[in-house]
């Protein structure tokens, strides 16, 4: 890459404040523009903890930010949203309000919900691949009946189909659920736990409830491809007008980027290419009260960069995002209302809105990274951004 592909202006400092009076400025801003009240922080009682941590002793503040304006055409999320984010990482918040600014005004990001699935893997020891087998034949022919076992456990979970593998003499069951609005970890355990009981009482044999084989909270290729909770395309389209104004970047040094680190993360040994899905993910799961661990299983996807004589599309699929809008950590005070930000505290669907709402806002750090890497201004935002001043 030769340097006059690349434009080092220096990188313009929009206003952050870190006064009092900014932070009650916002306040008011979002109580006035959308209704919800952030002047003063709840906590929870000690009693509402229960199934959330044990031997509480207190509570450590995480500084929260909400960034805006995000506009999204989705199957389940339309219309703009701010997204509240928990980060301790400076220039994160400002990225990705950055690229949330670039696609909003270019007609925003379009969002498409694929599905739901969720599994728990058991696995069952025999003596020979033989009996493993018939095991499995076993299983094939009374999926029904095993999935009325499981169900009867809960309310809203739904045993979608049970993927069988043989491995050695052991039978290993894939089984994979629907989980409504909660994110579902509990849910899956207690219903393979009673199905796995029924199975046993036909064939009496060794069983480990989670073999492993499902990746919980481990990146794998079996959740790049499958994954383990909601899966949602988001794509947007960003015009030359606009990346040279708000991203400070053209589209042909976007693209060379696209195309050096594409070849480069293969040789790394990476899952999926992309430049920091974590980062979304996180901050907004410790908004949102979801389980943060599942970060190490959900930052996996795809990033892709298309070019056209006039524009620059971008393309992040999320196949992984275990996440609910009910249930541990969303019955937190503070977790609850930002839910309600979102739009997504009830409602039939509100995990697959929420879920779509996450895909976004990943895109829009994602173009905003790849923007200020393309355009040598990378650094210059951390120094701006990532530092205190008398550092």
């Amino acid at each position: 890459m030769s340097s006059e592909h690349i434009d080092h202006r220096p990188l313009k400092k929009p206003f952050a404040g870190y006064e009092a009076t900014d932070t009650k400025r916002r306040q008011k801003w979002l109580e006035e523009r959308l209704g919800i009240d952030y002047s003063e922080t709840i906590y929870p009682e000690p009693e509402q903890l229960q199934g959330i941590i044990e031997y509480h002793a207190g509570f450590i503040p995480v500084p929260m930010a909400v960034a805006s304006p995000l506009h999204i055409e989705g199957t389940y999320a339309r219309g703009r949203f701010a997204v509240p984010l928990c980060t301790l990482e400076g220039a994160l918040v400002m990225s990705m309000c950055r690229g949330m600014l670039a696609t909003s005004m270019c007609g925003g990001i379009q969002t498409q919900y694929v599905r739901q699935e969720l599994s728990r893997s058991p696995a069952f020891v025999f003596s020979s691949a033989k009996e493993a087998q018939e095991f499995i034949q076993w299983v094939s022919k009374n999926t029904q009946k095993l999935k009325e076992v499981a169900e009867s456990t809960t309310r809203y979970g739904k045993l979608i189909r049970i993927d069988p593998y043989l491995v050695h003499r052991w039978a290993v069951l894939d089984m994979i659920y629907e989980t409504g609005n909660a994110a579902g970890q509990n849910m899956v355990t207690i219903a393979t736990e009673a199905a796995c009981k029924y199975m046993v009482n036909h064939f009496p044999v060794t069983y480990l409830l989670e073999s492993g084989f499902n990746s919980d909270k481990k990146p794998s290729s079996r959740n790049l491809l499958k994954g383990r909770g909601h899966s949602v395309v988001a794509h947007a389209k960003i015009s030359r007008n606009v990346l040279k104004r708000v991203l400070q970047v053209s589209e042909k040094t976007a693209y060379l980027l696209h195309m050096v680190s594409l070849p480069l993360a293969h040789l790394a040994g990476s899952l999926g290419n992309h430049l920091h899905i974590s980062n979304s993910l996180a901050a907004i799961y410790l908004a949102t009260g979801q389980d943060i661990a599942c970060v190490a299983e959900n930052a996996l996807g795809h990033t892709q960069l298309i070019l056209s004589d006039s524009e620059l599309e971008v393309y992040v699929t999320t196949p992984s995002l275990t996440v609910g809008t009910v249930g541990g950590g969303t019955r937190l005070p503070m977790q609850r209302k930002n839910l309600e930000l979102l739009g997504c505290s009830e409602g039939e669907h509100a995990s697959k809105k929420f879920a779509e709402i996450i895909a976004a806002s990943a895109l829009c750090l994602e173009l905003s990274l790849l923007s200020a890497i393309s355009s040598g201004t990378f650094s210059q935002a951390h120094e701006i951004y990532g530092r205190k001043k008398d550092e």
